[in-house]
């Protein structure tokens, strides 16, 4: 799949607002007016305290996720040496070919392009299956020990972690 993975501009964040409400709604994860869905909505706060990357084909945005590290706003479950990706979204009209795993892909490159980076971490709604079977099949694995429930409602998020292989240099 020919897809450009960058980092989001500011022309981009209607797309990305148009796009992560679709791929969530369409999804059946949420309801209109669900409170998540006004911090799904709010690209500008997200592009300011995190890194939102957007796919590209053929010069249409088609899929968003936000990326942040330990101790950053965004953060849920980022631990140190960790990149965590959140709000992963594909356009409803896009989905079912490749570009869920095409970009899950591109942030694995991203992850091994900095070197303080040794895991990807993403947190994941247990009733999110179709996303747990892409995470697991690119090599992501359930770490249990780090499932945390959202304050006040009785929602169980799942954590995934990837970790990197490194080459080691011989010394």
């Amino acid at each position: 799949m020919n897809l450009v993975f960058r980092q989001a501009t500011p022309a981009d964040y209607s797309e990305v607002r148009r796009i992560t409400r679709e791929a969530y709604l369409h999804a059946g994860h949420f309801t209109v007016d669900h409170p998540y869905m006004s911090v799904l909505d709010n690209v500008e706060h997200r592009a300011k305290h995190a890194e939102v990357w957007v796919a590209e084909a053929s010069g249409a945005v088609v899929a968003a996720v936000t990326l942040t590290f330990a101790g950053q706003p965004y953060s849920e479950t980022a631990v140190e040496k960790e990149l965590e990706f959140r709000m992963l979204a594909v356009d409803p009209a896009a989905q079912g070919g490749g570009v869920g795993r095409a970009v899950v892909r591109r942030i694995v490159d991203h992850a091994h392009a900095i070197p303080a980076v040794r895991a990807i971490s993403i947190t994941s709604a247990t009733f999110m299956e179709r996303a747990h079977v892409l995470y697991e099949s690119l090599g992501f694995e359930r770490a249990p020990e780090r499932d945390w429930h959202v304050p006040g409602k009785d929602v169980l998020l799942w954590v995934f972690r990837l970790e990197l292989q490194r080459a080691v240099v011989p010394g």
